[in-house]
């Protein structure tokens, strides 16, 4: 779908309708918290696209079966030196790419769920995301995304901004939203080509010279190489997929079988490629639009690269990179929403192994650690269950059980920054319960 161009406030305005289906309203443990309401804060909400590993970002240092299930890709236990984890607690240290947050740590506005995901495994990054998407496991039929639904339900006309994916279906629905995308996705939307638009887009960033030109060149770029990088990881896809039986090219994915193509098409769609720069720049463009326009209360970035099956690294390596560009991704996202009420949320569709796999990656796993930043946020500790990873805790003898499922944690942050009625959080979250494990999450108001 191409979106239209409006004026300065109104471009790129997404209105595709999908089939909603209807929830009864189910009961929720707890009342609103006093002092709170519809303009108390903003959600940002970071989707890292192809099941990036929490056991590496998030260490388990004091868990010996970690490093037994882990031989050659754990990261080392604090030590004080440049390649081993920053200790946290107890229990928990961070990976060293993942030092800018460390600071959010200690100043009590960063905390974390180690153990939290879908209701039931799926291994297939497609579905998993897009269930994820909707907060309806088991779904595969056209359903609105729940940020879009939280959009409709929070009382604001136009108060949900996405920037980077072209259509993502956490925010298709019948609300209005915006929608920013850019790279592979602008090129495939002819949104980037379309000279109004880019230039209505410039226009947004007239009073910031930097984050202008730093839009220029890349809008520039990513034209000139969009449709070639798309063509080569398709061709590549299609060739390690074809090389396999129809059944192996299946699992692969996790996906239902298929044609090879068809599988093909999915993992390159689903997945994502990594971009070393653009969440940082998505995180910069989402900033100023949002403080722009203070209607705007809701934000959606994702992060593609994440699928480690081979030569994951450790301390340094492939996986080391991408948690450093996400490092600094995510602290230009407090620099920018720090105000009483401003919640980040990060989370991704699925975990990894808990051990590594002959080629020195991770597979497909089940739980995963769910981020949360904000002043709201009772951070400098974890919150929830952790049972660690000896052998008949782990879900089917390999994954970090979910022990938490999403939706409750994100019912924690929707009540407290959004004050959903019970009826509300129905509606937005489908068939999810109150979790009182999590109460503790949020700091009280």
């Amino acid at each position: 779908m191409q979106y239209p161009v409006f004026s300065r406030r109104q471009f790129l305005a997404g209105t595709a309708s999908l089939l909603a289906t209807a929830h009864a309203p189910q009961a929720w443990a707890q009342a609103a918290p006093a002092g709170t309401g519809p303009g108390a804060g903003r959600l940002v909400v970071v989707f890292l696209r192809g099941a990036y590993d929490g056991l590496s970002a998030l260490v388990p240092y004091t868990d010996s079966d970690y490093y037994r299930l882990r031989p050659n890709i754990a990261i080392a236990a604090p030590d004080g030196s440049a390649l081993t984890a920053l200790r946290l607690d107890n229990s928990f240290a961070l990976h060293p790419a993942l030092s800018p947050l460390l600071p959010l740590w200690q100043q009590g506005v960063l905390g974390f769920v180690p153990a939290a995901g879908l209701p039931a495994p799926n291994r297939s990054h497609f579905d998993a995301q897009y269930q994820m998407e909707i907060a309806q496991s088991g779904k595969t039929s056209a359903a609105p995304g729940w940020l879009n639904k939280l959009a409709g339900v929070s009382g604001h006309a136009t108060s949900a901004l996405g920037v980077g994916e072209a259509n993502p279906a956490i925010l298709a629905g019948d609300a209005a939203v915006k929608l920013i995308p850019r790279g592979q996705a602008a090129q495939r939307t002819g949104v980037l080509a379309n000279e109004k638009t880019r230039q209505a887009l410039l226009d947004l960033y007239a009073g910031n010279d930097k984050l202008g030109e730093a839009f220029r060149i890349g809008a520039g770029s990513r034209m000139q190489s969009a449709q070639e990088l798309s063509t080569e990881k398709m061709a590549a896809d299609s060739r390690r997929m074809a090389a396999m039986p129809e059944a192996a090219a299946a699992k692969v994915d996790g996906a239902l079988p298929g044609t090879q193509a068809q599988n093909a098409q999915m993992l390159a769609a689903s997945n994502g490629a990594a971009d070393p720069v653009g969440l940082q720049l998505d995180a910069q463009h989402l900033g100023t639009l949002m403080r722009n326009d203070r209607r705007l209360r809701i934000g959606f970035l994702s992060a593609g690269g994440w699928d480690t099956h081979a030569n994951q690294g450790h301390a340094t390596g492939q996986l080391a990179g991408r948690l450093g560009n996400l490092a600094t991704g995510i602290t230009q996202l407090r620099r920018d929403f720090s105000e009483p009420g401003d919640v980040i949320v990060m989370l991704s569709e699925f975990g990894r192994t808990a051990g590594e796999n002959g080629s020195r990656g991770t597979d497909h796993g089940f739980g995963n650690t769910m981020w949360l930043i904000g002043n709201r946020i009772h951070g400098g500790r974890w919150h929830g269950e952790w049972t660690g990873l000896a052998p008949g805790n782990l879900n089917d003898g390999r994954d970090l059980p979910a022990h938490h499922d999403y939706r409750a944690v994100l019912a924690q942050v929707l009540r407290g920054s959004f004050a959903l009625s019970d009826s509300a959080l129905a509606t937005v979250l489908p068939g999810a319960g109150w979790d009182t494990r999590l109460d503790n999450l949020l700091r009280k108001a």
